[in-house]
């Protein structure tokens, strides 16, 4: 170890709290500093949905490693603190805490900035009503203006905006979701299976897919109402609402990387490799500001699942620290959620990224127990292969859809084919699963499919 190791953090969300935990962990000497711009040290953004419910009691429940953990670490945290600029040459940190200007020297430096909500071209945006959901600030101020409304709208359809849908519904809001694609979740699931989702909380919150919201409709510079606009007809419609969510996705912040010349990937991201080096020597960078390879096209794509950015975190901490620490040589992607008590989870690449002829694919529904007993729940498996069997990615909605889903990650990293996958011999009692669980099931139709091509 490195006894003169300075490692200076720049961000403390998930990537830059744990960064410095394995850098603590490695070297139980170092200087480990980290600047944060916002005024709480890591927390879980995942859970910001939950906590405006009340599922979560406390919002401030959601802060994983508090003040007091940093300090007996002997990790040097600074709030409310913006990192103004980063000389290279001399590798030194500039920042300011208020009026107090701050220099700190280093040896290694982390990038964890983070990422920025994505705001699309709506009109009059900027009053009382409308937020983003990124934030505990921005938590607190939904949860509160939620007890005193009725309605609620929010535009985006990918997992944070239909968590958020899901928990202002439980709170007796009444709900519209504004989708400017043709399906809901449509970077996560085919559209067969976000239908099956979509069937099912149809009943529960109105969903207009293919559709732009347009126009915030104000009065004394409060939102009363939204205009929005079919994509296909160019029909406007008004939705009278007490509130407006824009959860349209983010942007990576990339301008201190930039101003010390990393290299910027195709995707906006910070190119690191898999021991989570930047362009940079002694430069690393995790989370969102990221982009990485996908394990299963080698594509580049953005880091942007909390799970991925930890892992990401583990590396850079640990060989910051002068440890030995790498990754995978791509991101599986596997992602679940509960959406309105329904489970879903899914990895690997979806149909929408395979081009036409290039893959096949395989569909079970059932019953997550024996059909003779009872309790059982659907649930519906998909997975999708090469046109040699050889497995690129799964989706299951349905009763523990996660478990599932995580059998298939094993197997895309192991490389494993359908016809490997439809032999597994999985766990069976009638209280518990079935004989044949759902995702051999599912490959036994690759497997069908396979032999009618020979």
């Amino acid at each position: 170890m490195n006894q003169d190791a300075q490692i200076v953090i720049i961000g403390c969300g998930a990537g830059g709290g744990t960064a410095a935990q394995f850098a603590r962990k490695t070297d139980r000497k170092a200087n480990i500093t980290v600047f944060e711009k916002g005024k709480y040290p890591q927390y879980s953004k995942c859970g910001l949905p939950y906590a405006i419910s009340g599922i979560i009691p406390k919002i401030h429940n959601l802060i994983e490693f508090d003040e007091e953990w940093f300090k007996k670490q002997k990790i040097d945290l600074f709030l409310n603190t913006k990192v103004e600029k980063i000389d290279l040459e001399k590798k030194i940190v500039y920042a300011k805490q208020q009026d107090k200007a701050i220099q700190k020297p280093f040896t290694e430096l982390i990038i964890c900035t983070g990422s920025k909500p994505f705001i699309p071209p709506i009109q009059n945006i900027d009053c009382d009503g409308v937020f983003v959901v990124r934030t505990i600030d921005d938590a607190e101020k939904i949860q509160k203006y939620a007890k005193k409304s009725k309605t609620a709208t929010i535009v985006g359809a990918g997992f944070i905006g239909l968590e958020i849908a899901d928990n202002l519904y439980k709170m007796g809001l009444k709900i519209t979701v504004v989708e400017a694609l043709p399906n809901i979740l449509a970077t996560n699931l085919d559209e067969d299976m976000a239908k099956i989702l979509l069937d099912k909380i149809s009943s529960d919150i109105k969903i207009y897919t293919d559709t732009l919201a347009t126009k915030v409709n104000s009065l004394n510079n409060c939102i009363k109402s939204v205009t929005i606009k079919d994509k296909k007809t160019s029909e406007e419609n008004t939705i009278q609402t007490d509130m407006l969510i824009i959860a349209t996705g983010t942007r990576p912040q990339v301008l201190l990387a930039e101003s010390i010349r990393c290299k910027i990937g195709k995707t906006g991201g910070i190119l690191v490799n898999e021991k989570a080096e930047t362009s940079l020597k002694n430069v690393y960078a995790v989370g969102d500001c990221t982009e990485y390879l996908h394990f299963v096209n080698n594509k580049p794509v953005l880091v942007g699942l909390g799970s991925i950015v930890v892992r990401q975190a583990i590396a850079a901490g640990t060989n910051a620290a002068g440890g030995e620490y790498k990754l995978p040589k791509g991101l599986l992607f596997t992602f679940t959620s509960d959406l309105f008590s329904i489970e879903l989870a899914g990895v690997g690449l979806t149909s929408n990224f395979l081009e036409k002829d290039t893959f096949l694919s395989g569909k079970y529904g059932g019953c997550s127990l024996p059909e003779y007993y009872p309790g059982g729940k659907p649930i519906t498996v998909k997975v999708i292969t090469d046109t040699n069997g050889k497995i690129l990615g799964a989706q299951a909605v349905g009763d523990k859809a996660a478990q599932r889903i995580d059998t298939f990650a094993c197997a895309i990293l192991a490389g494993f084919d359908a016809e490997t996958l439809r032999k597994l011999e999985t766990a069976y009692a009638p209280p518990v699963a079935p004989t044949l669980d759902a995702e051999t099931l599912a490959c036994d139709i690759i497997s069908l499919k396979l032999s009618r091509k020979r």
